[in-house]
């Protein structure tokens, strides 16, 4: 099994991309599921958050207060830090979980979308990485629309993350997400019809069974030599 990465700008239509792949029965990982799930109330991160940040960032039913709490580490580094050294880690495990359980399950490929595949997720090795990008003024448009957000507001939102150009730089492949509906799922399934073509997860499992033959064989041939040690003929 191999990993692709999906990832791109706030407001360029990843989550529409993303549900296309999972409409096509691809198996994904949503890091903004896992984020959430991850600071549920009487979870260890929501424990430290309402530690570090207060209960002010806490709803009356005690959920997580998002907005509340993107306004407070939006403009502070530090606290931002602080942040995401509580959920990062947390993240990273249920994601690593989520990885070893399509492993079992024998996938050929599972894609991860994660809005800061760049910034955060350093550790996982990706085979691929696909970006969803669109032209930079539909971008402001469909973030001052989906959030009700000033303009002002909107393009300091998206100046907070990796600038568009660079992340297209680094993809392998790029869905450009300024047309209708039906352009930009012609080329999700040609990405997908180009990534089972790859006979790398092959090359993986031949990898892992081989590494796995050797451990018990040597586990066997020492068990043995031990065995004729004890107890000589």
């Amino acid at each position: 099994m191999f990993l692709v990465g999906l990832t791109g700008g706030i407001g360029c239509g990843k989550s529409t991309v993303s549900k296309m792949f999972c409409d096509m029965d691809i198996p994904l990982i949503d890091s903004d599921q896992i984020a959430r799930k991850v600071v549920e109330p009487g979870r260890k991160a929501w424990r430290q958050i309402r530690n570090t940040f207060g209960s002010s960032v806490l709803e009356e039913d005690g959920q997580l207060n998002r907005k509340k709490l993107g306004q407070i580490i939006f403009g502070d580094a530090e606290k931002r830090a602080k942040l995401n050294a509580i959920t990062h880690p947390a993240i990273a495990k249920e994601i690593f979980f989520s990885i070893c359980y399509y492993l079992v399950r024998g996938h050929q490929f599972v894609i991860i979308d994660s809005p800061l595949l760049y910034e955060v997720n350093t550790w996982i090795r990706l085979v691929h990485v696909i970006v969803v990008s669109c032209d930079d003024n539909q971008q402001l448009e469909r973030l001052v629309k989906r959030d009700n957000f000033k303009e002002e507001e909107a393009r300091s939102r998206i100046n907070a993350q990796m600038s568009m150009e660079e992340k297209r730089k680094r993809a392998d492949y790029i869905i450009h997400n300024n047309g209708t509906i039906n352009n930009t799922k012609n080329q999700v399934q040609n990405i997908c019809h180009q990534l089972k073509s790859f006979k790398t997860h092959w090359i993986i499992r031949i990898g892992i069974v081989t590494i796995f033959a050797v451990l018990l064989s040597s586990s066997y041939f020492a068990g043995a030599l031990i065995y004729k040690n004890l107890y000589p003929s």
